[in-house]
């Protein structure tokens, strides 16, 4: 049980340390409770903090079916699916499009102008307040992962065994504190568990890159 996100952070910072300090280290957080978290990690290993935002393609008559996945500039798409759902590269195509509008806007709302970060070859730390089925994971991995990584770290406070190994056969590495086999909702190891809007998100990223850069 952690007492809150910014708990779960410093617990998981412990568990990176050898990161430390490091320049080519850099923690993405998964918006909006992974936000949180990820501050945590990155102030006390004195690393740089940014964030990747991913969206889901759903299949057409099964949203939560997942064709793949956009992020900035990269499309992921999951090959088995598309084939057994026989949907159209048209489809595809127009999709992506609008998930990718969705991207620049929510990019564009918490990040500003500030300039992108630059993924290849560095050691990305993506981290998350927690992870259920690990959906959301998988696919930030994958678009990640188009972008020539040094190394991809999963950084969680808590998730399912099952899921853990699932994503343990994507990323390089798995850091997870706990991995409880009764699992109903990330929530349940939390004490505080608020919902955390995108004007504290976008505050709690603009508190961090103010401190970093010393102004």
């Amino acid at each position: 049980m952690f007492k809150d996100r910014e708990e779960a952070g410093r617990g998981l910072a412990a568990k990176l340390s050898s990161y430390k300090g490091k320049k080519d280290v850099l923690v993405l957080g998964i918006p909006r409770g992974g936000i949180a978290t990820a501050v945590e990690i990155a102030r006390e290993l004195a690393l740089p903090l940014d964030i990747v935002v991913v969206k889901k393609i759903g299949a057409p008559h099964n949203e939560e079916l997942a064709v793949g996945a956009v992020g900035l500039n990269e499309i992921y798409l999951n090959v088995d699916v598309v084939r057994s759902s026989e949907v159209s590269q048209d489809y595809i195509a127009k999709i992506a499009k609008e998930k990718q509008k969705e991207v620049k806007r929510r990019y564009a709302l918490l990040r500003g102008k500030k300039p992108m970060y630059t993924v290849k070859g560095k050691i990305i730390i993506l981290v998350d307040d927690g992870v259920a089925t690990g959906a959301t994971m998988m696919m930030a991995i994958k678009i990640i992962r188009q972008q020539s990584p040094a190394k991809i770290v999963v950084a969680i406070p808590v998730a399912p065994p099952e899921t853990v190994r699932e994503l343990e056969k994507e990323a390089d590495t798995v850091v997870c504190l706990e991995r409880p086999a009764f699992f109903m909702a990330i929530g349940q190891f939390y004490e505080q568990f608020p919902q955390i809007e995108d004007k504290i998100a976008k505050r709690m990223l603009q508190e961090m890159w103010r401190k970093s850069s010393g102004k």
